[in-house]
């Protein structure tokens, strides 16, 4: 699957929890998701970086968490939100690739053992032919 591919797909299941990811498409994902982030991520510690230090220079507690939770944290997460759907959606696929159950997403929320555990799901090969998941 290409980058333009696995693009359109994740937007086109966005909520399919059907069906099977590759590792391409999952990673492909994830590429375009951390590009589009990047930019948003640099506005937000520019615009916050010298207000943030000034206050707590200060001592200003409440002009430290407006700034903290100012204009560009909010874009910053409704960029987030947007993504978050087709995100999950395509892991649990490619879960489904593994020959398994979509409620091995659940195992992320573990901290530390979960995010490793669901790494080394997404870069294993998926089963050859058909499996249980297939559509």
């Amino acid at each position: 699957m290409t980058f333009g591919q696995a693009i359109a797909s994740g937007f086109k299941n966005y909520v399919s929890w059907k069906g099977r990811a590759t590792r391409s498409e999952f990673w492909f994902w994830h590429l375009f998701v951390f590009i589009v982030d990047i930019p948003f991520i640099v506005i937000y510690n520019v615009v916050t970086q010298s207000e943030l230090q000034a206050a707590l220079v200060a001592r200003d507690w409440a002009g430290f968490f407006s700034d903290l939770f100012g204009w560009s944290f909010w874009l910053l997460v409704v960029v987030s939100l947007i993504f978050i759907l087709p995100t999950i959606a395509v892991l649990i696929r490619r879960l489904h690739d593994l020959d398994r159950s979509g409620a091995w997403f659940w195992i992320g929320l573990v901290p530390s053992a979960g995010g490793i555990i669901l790494f080394i799901f997404s870069v294993l090969p998926g089963t050859p032919g058909k499996n249980r998941f297939d559509a």
